[in-house]
């Protein structure tokens, strides 16, 4: 049953790939990019600061770090804890797929880092804004999704790294968004009790 699920994983990655063309190339290197993304969470700083306020903005901030942070370190346990090749290091794969960026990142793959850490950036922020802003969740996750196809695209993770990254990023955006909504009635609390 493993070996069906790894193999239907490495025949859907090679058709998701096989679909690139180089016309198209340059807009997934640029999607896929971190860097590229710092307005967009500039923007979404400033809702958050537009809906939260200042001290609150920073404890969600403060959130955002930890969640972030926590993301990695579980990513790069499962990787080298599973150590599942990346396409383009896998023998019977990486001559027969499209690697459009120079180099292939680290040996291991699984699951994505890119995909959990804007699955979880798409919730987190997503369901602290929503009562003002309802369709900011549905527009971040369509952006999530979009950056996990962008690392099949580039030919550096298979779909099943991606759908484990969406997966483990939504549960920890949910758990993190949990975590700022408790602290910051903590917060709410002590400051009416310091005022009191």
């Amino acid at each position: 049953m493993l070996e069906q699920l790894v193999e239907f994983d490495r025949e859907l990655f090679l058709y998701l790939n096989g679909l690139g063309t180089d016309s198209w190339d340059w807009f997934w290197m640029a999607y896929t990019t971190k860097w590229h993304w710092i307005p967009l969470y500039a923007f979404l700083l400033y809702l958050l600061y537009k809906r939260l306020g200042t001290k609150m903005v920073v404890l969600t901030l403060i959130t955002a770090v930890l969640m972030v942070s926590f993301t990695d370190q579980v990513t790069n346990l499962f990787k080298h804890g599973f150590e599942r090749f990346r396409p383009c290091h896998q023998d019977g794969v990486k001559d027969l797929m499209r690697l459009v960026r120079e180099g292939c990142g680290g040996r291991f793959g699984y699951f994505s880092g890119h995909s959990s850490n804007s699955m979880g950036v798409a919730i987190l922020v997503g369901l602290i804004l929503r009562e003002k802003y309802k369709y900011l969740v549905y527009i971040l996750v369509f952006w999530a999704i979009l950056m996990g196809y962008s690392r099949i695209y580039i030919g550096v993770h298979y779909p099943l790294d991606v759908l484990s990254g969406f997966i483990f990023g939504g549960v920890s955006g949910y758990g993190f968004y949990k975590l700022d909504k408790y602290v910051q009635s903590r917060f709410t609390i002590k400051e009416v009790d310091e005022g009191l």
